[in-house]
């Protein structure tokens, strides 16, 4: 059965993974249905629809259970289940596959890496002579980790060679790899020449990868090296994980080597490159599928998780996602990003007050993490909690011993905060502040800019500002729209007209903007465009910014009259 919308892969990973066979799949349009099996097959079918692997993966085993020998239900039952992380079901789905001789790539990888967990390495060998393959990186990597599993890393080494010389296109990959199974067995030395990517040719390295090389240098004593290697890579300010090696090098101290505990991690490490190496679109499982076997391997890998979590995030998966983030240990340095991330799923979700109460919890038990406060300030301001927000990002401020360019955004999104509270005094100061930082940048050019137009002060400095931010971003609907906006609010209505209609093509959907073009009109006499704008704003929101009730008074009496009344009620 082919994998279910899978994108194409970068060209350079094109020959990692091989084309899922279609045989052995009955189509179902045009073949009558066991009685009894329609209904989960058209639950199935729109559950493949929406990415919902829970409901797929109960819908075909229900489907299955009325056409055994079905290939394609047992196919996307399969997939359902290891998605959802029921490995056990997946394996047996898996098994069957195998038995029927439909020999496809999912089985076939399902059934190695229940291999390796088993440390059945002779079955992962055998696997491969017999022709059931799950890729050519896949399989190249799983018959030497089998052969370091089976305790000899002559064989294992050979196998690693073999394809780095064959397969010229998986070499970077191997390289890695080989090196991991160096430094497994002690030899560090040669593992850390490796990954400079030198001697043998380039190494493919992730931040993993990274990590990998500095706590191996560390433990050969070489520290600048190691620390150096770290600052190039990830900067001054590393995450929690990265700063405490980083620490640990400054003191002298050697990091252990944890990247690889086994050969079962080993394959669990060819999963995770894979997973991360193909993430493409919103729709592609496979990335997901290959993350979910990295953790049936090594249900610890701090890197899976994330990664894993954060793909469930995106097909809209979150209890998934939460499911996922959970897996992290609690002493892991990687546990607080698994708890952002498990805050996220669960405001994506429709949960925003807890999630936001998780964060209030994350902030007490990590008091001195700026990323926490300012998380915690970006939900709370989405949320109109204004007040909340503005201190929240105040705490992640004063936890930053001297202000760069790099937090602009921090200060930025503080000074909307304090905008929304109407505090412009405290607002407006904050906004020249970054620019001070970014001169340049489109965003903070807009805000300020039409925060000044909307309170009609300096308004040839926020036209000046808006016209820089529409060059920074010509397609950018709501920048646009500042600028027809600011037009109108110095009187130049006929200017404003063509960049208002602009906006409105670039985001015809917005109530703001249908409102805005509608005023626009009007004052150019088009009363009936203005009206018909008038009625597409409301049949677009309600939106927070818009207020429905003078735009319906507006079309009721017209915009000059219901100003007047709108403004006298004030």
């Amino acid at each position: 059965m082919t994998f279910l919308r899978r994108v194409l892969p970068p060209f350079a990973l094109a020959a990692l993974i091989v084309a899922l066979p279609m045989q052995h799949v009955r189509a179902q349009t045009g073949a009558p249905l066991v009685e009894g099996v329609a209904g989960a097959f058209l639950s199935g079918r729109l559950a493949v629809s929406e990415d919902d692997f829970a409901q797929i993966a109960d819908s075909y085993d229900r489907a299955l259970a009325g056409e055994p020998d079905n290939a394609m239900f047992r196919e996307l039952a399969m997939q359902g289940n290891i998605l959802t992380g029921n490995d056990a079901r997946a394996v047996d789905l898996a098994t069957r596959a195998t038995v029927a001789g439909e020999n496809g790539q999912i089985a076939n990888v399902i059934l190695q890496a229940d291999a390796f967990r088993r440390g059945d390495y002779a079955a992962v060998i055998d696997a491969v002579q017999e022709g059931r393959l799950s890729g050519p990186l896949t399989d190249a990597m799983a018959i030497a980790w089998a052969e370091l599993g089976r305790g000899s890393m002559s064989e294992a080494l050979a196998a690693f060679d073999t394809a780095i010389e064959e397969r010229a296109e998986l070499a970077p990959f191997a390289l890695y790899q080989k090196a991991l199974a160096l430094a497994f067995v002690g030899d560090l030395e040669r593992a850390a020449t490796i990954l400079t990517g030198e001697p043998e040719g380039p190494v493919s390295l992730s931040r993993r990868g990274v990590v990998a090389h500095m706590t191996i240098l560390s433990q050969l004593g070489r520290f600048d090296e190691a620390r150096t290697l770290g600052e190039q890579m990830f900067g001054s300010t590393p995450d929690d994980d990265l700063a405490a090696i980083m620490a640990a090098l400054e003191q002298g101290e050697p990091v252990p080597f944890t990247t690889i505990g086994s050969a079962a991690d080993g394959m669990a490490e060819v999963y995770f490159t894979l997973a991360s190496a193909l993430v493409g679109e919103r729709s592609d499982w496979l990335p997901i599928i290959y993350g979910r076997l990295a953790l049936a391997l090594r249900p610890d890998h701090g890197d899976a998780i994330l990664l894993t979590g954060q793909l469930f995030e995106r097909a809209s998966q979150h209890a998934l996602a939460d499911q996922v983030y959970d897996l992290m240990p609690e002493d892991s340095l990687q546990y607080l990003g698994a708890q952002l991330g498990r805050a996220n799923a669960l405001y994506q979700s429709g949960q925003p007050d807890k999630a936001i109460d998780s964060l209030f919890a994350l902030a007490e038990a990590r008091p001195g993490s700026v990323l926490v406060f300012s998380t915690l300030g970006d939900m709370l301001r989405r949320e109109q909690r204004f007040d909340e927000a503005a201190s929240a990002y105040t705490a992640a401020i004063d936890l930053i011993d001297e202000i760069e360019e790099r937090h602009w955004v921090l200060l930025y999104t503080r000074a909307i905060a304090y905008e929304r509270m109407g505090e412009w005094d405290l607002a407006e100061p904050e906004f020249r502040s970054v620019l001070d930082f970014v001169p340049d940048e489109p965003q903070v050019l807009n805000y300020l800019g039409y925060s000044l137009v909307e309170q009609r002060r300096n308004l040839d400095e926020a036209l000046e500002m808006i016209e820089r931010a529409v060059e920074g971003e010509p397609d950018s609907g709501y920048i646009v729209d500042s600028l027809g906006w600011a037009y109108y609010r110095l009187g130049r209505f006929e200017d404003a007209v063509p960049v208002m209609e602009h906006a409105v093509e670039l985001m015809p959907s917005d109530p703001i903007l249908n409102d805005h073009l509608g005023d626009v009109y009007w004052a150019v006499g088009r009363e009936r465009e203005a009206r018909f704008q008038w009625r597409r704003a409301l049949s677009f929101g309600p939106h927070p910014d818009m207020d429905s009730d003078l735009v319906r008074r507006k079309l009721e009496v017209g915009k000059d009259a219901a100003m007047q009344e709108f403004e006298a009620a004030e």
